[in-house]
């Protein structure tokens, strides 16, 4: 029997642009589809990492390098893997979701060539790099093949992480204040930042409160900022995460958590005002993590999403404009899995994917197509590769794994 398969612009761009994980037809519905997987490529590494897509079937991330010891930002479009250089260092990346802009315009962090003076790992190195190479890092904006640093407010680092379609531009960045709450090798305060429009423009997000310290995360179209406020810690969630908060007009509110006083991060926000994150329960700290996806809205307030059946932690990455929420369940004794959550329970990505698919570890974005960028894990050959999973409507009733 023939199949019949349905895919949006988007879906056929990601049908241009990687090698397909495997086709078997399973039988799908409207409300819940089913997915084809296809890896995306590296650099000469063995892994790779969709952080991001946009309208326009752009997927961005980081892909390893030969070795494996170093990754640089990477585009994957119309077939290949492209490489967004660093600005003079060895590792760069595009680390979260909110890189929305549809004109060409990629944010993420970046090694340059300067040792940092004081010795600090800063976020880059402990989160978002695969080693720490002892240089600075900073922000960064890639448009037409060109990569070009952002300013921090006077320290030596700083991260981009989202990108609207006004060209506004969200991060954090040092500031020269040598902050007491800061954990050694740690030094300087961070701020969360808002550049743009326009070039020479740059706004510094105050903390919520009594708060040290702020990092933004997401930013959407009508200019509306979510990210974290708390005490400077080592610049990686924990303790900075004290509060989630939404930045208006740079005013700062906390929409609020689930009782913990750590790991509080909303790490997307849609063109509704609909908030996506995780936070932590009462029991935790700064190295204990307990924490549960949440939906914020504006009229709901904050929601748990639960977890997959017997895991104890769960992260919502990423949130369309249909309200589509994506991201991971971990915890448990299958270790961590791709979910995406409908009517608002969380589902094994994998549960829906052909036979032969590598496993789906986590989902980082979906776009208003319902495609959806993560990671996955290739039992067949070890590797780590990134993956776009496309939905599909209309396959016929043939039984899984029969092509």
């Amino acid at each position: 029997m023939k199949s019949s398969i349905v895919l949006t612009c988007t879906a056929i761009a990601i049908l241009l642009l990687v090698s397909p994980a495997g086709l078997a037809a399973q039988e799908p519905s409207p409300a819940h589809p089913r997915y084809l997987v296809f890896e995306l490529g590296t650099l000469g590494g063995t892994g790779s990492g969709a952080s991001a897509i946009n309208d326009r079937g752009w997927v961005m991330g980081a892909a390893n390098l030969s070795g494996d010891t170093t990754e640089h930002a990477a585009l994957w479009i119309y077939g290949k893997t492209h490489d967004l250089g660093t600005l003079g260092g060895p590792n760069s990346a595009v680390p979260w979701p909110s890189v929305k802009n549809n004109h060409g315009i990629i944010v993420g962090v970046s090694d340059t060539a300067d040792d940092n003076p004081l010795h600090e790992i800063w976020s880059c190195a402990l989160a978002f790099f695969p080693s720490a190479s002892g240089k600075n890092c900073r922000g960064f904006v890639w448009k037409d093949g060109k990569m070009r640093g952002l300013p921090t407010l006077g320290g030596y680092n700083g991260v981009a992480t989202g990108v609207n379609n006004r060209g506004q531009i969200v991060g954090w960045a040092e500031t020269t204040f040598h902050d007491p709450t800061c954990t050694s090798p740690q030094v300087l305060q961070f701020l969360g930042v808002i550049y743009g429009p326009g070039r020479n423009r740059v706004q510094a997000l105050p903390p919520f409160g009594a708060d040290q310290d702020s990092a933004a995360t997401a930013i959407n179209d009508q200019g509306q900022v979510v990210g974290i406020s708390g005490q400077c810690s080592n610049a990686v969630g924990g303790l900075s995460a004290h509060h989630a908060v939404l930045w208006e007009n740079g005013v700062p509110t906390d929409i609020g958590n689930f009782g913990g006083t750590a790991w509080n991060t909303p790490t997307a926000i849609n063109n509704r005002g609909e908030v996506v994150g995780f936070s932590d329960f009462p029991g935790d700290s700064a190295t204990l993590r307990n924490y549960h996806a949440f939906l914020w809205t504006r009229n709901g307030g904050i929601k748990d999403l639960g977890t997959l059946p017997g895991d104890k932690r769960s992260i919502a990455w990423g949130i369309n404009d249909k309200g589509q929420i994506v991201g991971q369940s971990s915890g448990g004794p299958n270790g961590s899995h791709a979910v995406i959550w409908e009517n608002g329970v969380p589902v094994d990505l994998n549960s829906r994917v052909p036979s032969g698919s590598p496993t789906l570890v986590y989902a980082n974005d979906i776009d208003d197509s319902g495609t959806v960028v993560g990671g996955a894990s290739d039992p067949t050959t070890g590797d780590s590769p990134g993956f776009a999973a496309v939905p599909v409507f209309g396959i016929d009733d043939r039984p899984p794994g029969n092509d």
